[in-house]
């Protein structure tokens, strides 16, 4: 398929800036993380709705808690009640927030009871029968939370409640976990009872809200790229077999899905279509253990202060595979205004020169073309007549040009822009935009192979097309709203 010289200049430059994604997006990438997994953002999604009559919206996804096991009980995945998570929209390229979605959890703790020799005893289980409603009274452990808008700087601006559409309520039930189908014989039914239309203040139009487990969206061979990319030496030819060899580590995993659909009018300001965004997660900077908690069994610890940032998200990947060790957490507390301080590992990224000595008696090279400054633009501020919005300040974010037209799930490319399809990533990014195989593929010199910024001789395997085994389209998942689909269940009835 022919591409413009244009699209091969975006993802190229991309694909180089994140030094080749052959690791799940962001699970568990950082040492405080690895820590607190209740605040660990994994993956972040924002396109226009692709759902039939929906093309006016854009529909954003932030996930956490990666790595869930489906059977992970007696008390699954509760968000962390006192922790602070965000979407942060930037509508006029600043680097800074204009308006930021945040999200805070309460569990609601119901102390159910059975009767044992005439005594009536706590349970340890978080239900004692079957579950198909929000509140159901079987339910021990009723989550719930509430979304916040807030315009201007986040800690600073005015801020206002998102209320439920059809009841006016400010607090919204988060579905229990997927359990099992005997203590949840129709977990889709019963999830789609969370989906709520929601009035945002300032927005005219209603949105949607949806926050819940969801099977994870990502695919990565996860344990072969761990143990120094230890999978197949790509072929020289062309193999298509190679690109589906079943090799997601993460098809039996779950996550946490932070789901809104929003008008596009809302998002945007003035005549700019180009918004950019990212999530982040907050702790309080003080933290006391406490030596006697109570009999709630959610005191276990004092915490207060002013929020601390521990996790950030915009484009897949950097903090994962670009960011070097030493700074990982110090990316995660930072904000997209002080990137230039990042700017070394974009312009030299590392993945390529282990892959060319992993694979060089296979013929794999890395590209010469050093240093890398023609990937700053397309990195930090979006590509000029794509995704650049007016007045940029250099920044990484997740952007997306919302007056790119929507392409339907079936006639999607999974590769995005370098398959011909300009809505996909890096403009924005769909769950089925395969990034992995996208930016392999782009990382090694595919760019050069075109004469685009660079020559074939800077990159002798700029031609191969890489993969980590691990396929995905938009075929994995639904075509409407929530779209991410029902996670792994913990137990099958037999």
């Amino acid at each position: 398929m022919k591409h413009t010289a244009l699209a091969m200049l975006l993802v190229a430059g991309f694909g180089a800036a994140l030094s080749g994604m052959a690791q799940a997006s962001s699970h568990r990438e950082s040492p405080f993380l690895t820590q607190n997994p209740k605040v660990d953002g994994t993956d972040f999604y924002m396109f226009r709705s692709y759902e039939s009559g929906r093309s006016n919206f854009v529909t954003l996804v932030a996930d956490y808690q990666g790595l869930q096991e489906g059977a992970g009980g007696p008390n699954f995945f509760l968000m962390d009640p006192n922790a602070l998570y965000e979407i942060h929209i930037d509508n006029n390229g600043d680097a800074k927030e204009d308006l930021t979605f945040q999200f805070r959890f309460k569990n609601n703790l119901q102390d159910l009871q059975v009767p044992v020799n005439g005594v009536n005893v706590s349970v340890p289980l978080t239900n004692t029968g079957g579950i198909t409603d929000p509140k159901s009274p079987n339910l021990n452990v009723q989550e719930s939370f509430t979304l916040t808008v807030v315009k201007g700087d986040r800690r600073t601006g005015a801020a206002a409640a998102v209320t439920n559409a059809d009841t006016g309520a400010a607090s919204f039930d988060k579905p229990v976990d997927n359990i099992g189908n005997k203590s949840i014989p129709n977990y889709a039914a019963y999830a789609a009872k969370h989906i709520y239309n929601i009035n945002v203040p300032g927005c005219s139009t209603p949105g949607k809200l949806f926050v819940g487990q969801r099977k994870d969206p990502f695919v990565v061979n996860l344990g072969g790229t761990f143990d120094l990319v230890n999978i197949k030496a790509p072929a020289t030819a062309f193999d298509p077999a190679a690109e589906n060899k079943g090799l997601d580590s993460l098809s039996n995993k779950n996550v946490t899905a932070l789901e809104l659909e929003l008008p596009i009018s809302c998002l945007t300001s003035g005549s700019d279509p180009v918004i950019g965004a990212w999530t982040t997660a907050s702790v309080r900077q003080a933290r006391l253990l406490n030596p006697s908690p109570s009999s709630d069994n959610m005191s276990a610890t004092k915490e207060g202060g002013a929020w601390s940032q521990v996790s950030r998200l915009g484009m897949p990947l950097v903090n994962e595979v670009v960011i070097g060790l030493k700074d990982k957490d110090k990316f995660n507390a930072s904000k997209p205004s002080g990137d230039a301080q990042f700017a070394t590992y974009v312009t030299n990224p590392t993945l390529p020169a282990l892959l060319e000595i992993l694979f060089g008696s296979a013929g794999v090279k890395a590209p010469t073309n050093f240093p890398r400054k023609d990937l700053v633009t397309a990195f930090l501020t979006g590509v000029p007549g794509l995704n650049q919005p007016a007045g940029v300040v250099a920044s990484e974010q997740l952007r997306l040009n919302t007056s790119t037209p929507v392409t339907a799930a079936a006639s999607q490319n999974r590769l995005g822009v370098i398959g011909g399809d300009n809505a996909g990533f890096p403009n924005g990014r769909r769950p089925g935009d395969d990034v992995v195989d996208v930016a392999l593929r782009v990382v090694m010199g595919r760019l050069c192979t075109l004469n685009l910024g660079c020559a074939p001789a800077d990159a002798p395997a700029g031609s191969i097309d890489f993969t980590d085994g691990a396929y995905i389209d938009a075929t994995y998942f639904d075509n409407a709203f929530p779209y991410l689909k029902t996670p792994v269940p913990g137990a099958n009835v037999q």
